[in-house]
Formats: C-alpha cells, sequence, structure tokens
C-alpha cells in the first residue's frame, strides 16, 4: 500500500471528523493507518507495537482495548486517551 498524495488533506479531515464525533475508535483508526499507507500487519508491529489481531479487531468493532493500547494507537497522530472528570 502506498502513502496517499493528499496526506496532509487527509490528517486535517480525520481530524475534524474526530472533534465532530463522526467516527467510532474502529473507523478512526482505519483511516489513520490508511493514511500511513501500511496494512495491519505492518501498522500494528512497526508503529503501534501492539498485535496485528489487536489492531484487526478494533477496525472491525470487536474487542476491547485496554487503556494502554488505545493510547498507543492515539500516539502516532498526537493524540492521548484519558479521563475527564465530571464535578
Amino acid at each position: 500500500m502506498a502513502i496517499p498524495e493528499n496526506t496532509t488533506e487527509l490528517k486535517m479531515e480525520l481530524q475534524d471528523q474526530l472533534r465532530q464525533g463522526q467516527l467510532t475508535i474502529g473507523e478512526a483508526t482505519r483511516k489513520m493507518r490508511k493514511i500511513t499507507g501500511l496494512n495491519q500487519k505492518e501498522y500494528a508491529n512497526k508503529v503501534l507495537g501492539i498485535a496485528p489481531r489487536i489492531l484487526m479487531d478494533l477496525e472491525l468493532g470487536r474487542g476491547n482495548p485496554t487503556l494502554t493500547t488505545l493510547n498507543k494507537i492515539a500516539r502516532p497522530f498526537g493524540y492521548k486517551i484519558g479521563f475527564i472528570k465530571n464535578t
């Protein structure tokens, strides 16, 4: 898979969709991976440091990723997963 020519545009579109809550975690993860031009195995191993099966399950909306896994997935795009305390 080749890196798309319009990577900057795709990243901006992804960020807008995330801000507007238009994507599931799986959809966002798949889009993030496709922007890099890597397949699931490459992205899981080289970028995220997780098992390819975990990535596949997440992209398909299955599984129950840990907070650590979610942070690994978010990190390449400058995001961090956390909790917000309501008072």
